[in-house]
């Protein structure tokens, strides 16, 4: 038939082409659940206060992030086919709030090193964990230390809000940016109401003394 084999030869360089992005595909996706799955165990480490822990497994995850970066090099298409910058968002997330517990350190996009609106996302993200670290400090009586990581969070949520772009832009930021609010104002009360309560309490044993004398 003529022109079979030129088809032959096509469809061979096809396939194969086809092949190993797949296989790209495949080994990527296996690496982008590992980085979460580090991601998510680093953030419990540090709600458990083991600070080293947390910063060995972000670690780790970071090392992961690079290994698929340099196996979708030629592939920029799978790269972004969505799960990747899942990935990139959970690293972000994950060292954001190992600094920022850990150091009062809030890490720049330089500092992270995953696209600019993985950051941000990363960013909003992180303004959930740092509610409950500051629910834990209200429940060991700890509210003042609280103030710092609530202004963290106030910073976070200006910063979300001034990227007022198309959705094909910032890829679902606006629903995080809602979120990070909605978590402020729940946090904000939850704080006030601590300290005003510690306050109190600790006005007590001077009145006290005052009607014994």
């Amino acid at each position: 038939m003529p022109g079979s084999s030129i088809f032959e030869k096509i469809s061979l360089e096809l396939l194969r082409s086809f092949d190993e992005k797949d296989r790209a595909r495949e080994e990527a996706l296996v690496l982008s659940r590992k980085v979460i799955r580090l991601c998510s165990s680093s953030i419990r480490s540090v709600h458990r206060k083991e600070l080293e822990e947390a910063k060995s497994l972000v670690g780790q995850a970071a090392e992961e992030l690079e290994m698929i970066s340099k196996l979708l090099k030629d592939h920029q298409d799978v790269r972004y086919a969505g799960f990747v910058d899942g990935a990139e968002q959970e690293y972000a997330e994950a060292l954001t709030v190992h600094s920022i517990i850990s150091r009062h350190k809030i890490p720049s996009p330089d500092d992270v090193g995953v696209e600019r609106v993985n950051y941000l996302a990363g960013l909003g993200d992180a303004s959930g964990e740092l509610r409950r670290h500051i629910l834990d400090l209200i429940r060991s009586g700890r509210a003042k230390d609280g103030e710092y990581f609530l202004e963290v969070m106030e910073e976070i949520y200006y910063l979300l809000m001034l990227f007022d772009y198309p959705d094909a832009i910032t890829r679902g930021l606006r629903r995080k940016s809602d979120l990070a609010r909605s978590m402020l104002e729940r946090t904000r009360g939850d704080l006030t109401n601590a300290l005003e309560i510690s306050r109190l309490e600790s006005s007590l044993p001077k009145k006290k003394q005052l009607k014994i004398k």
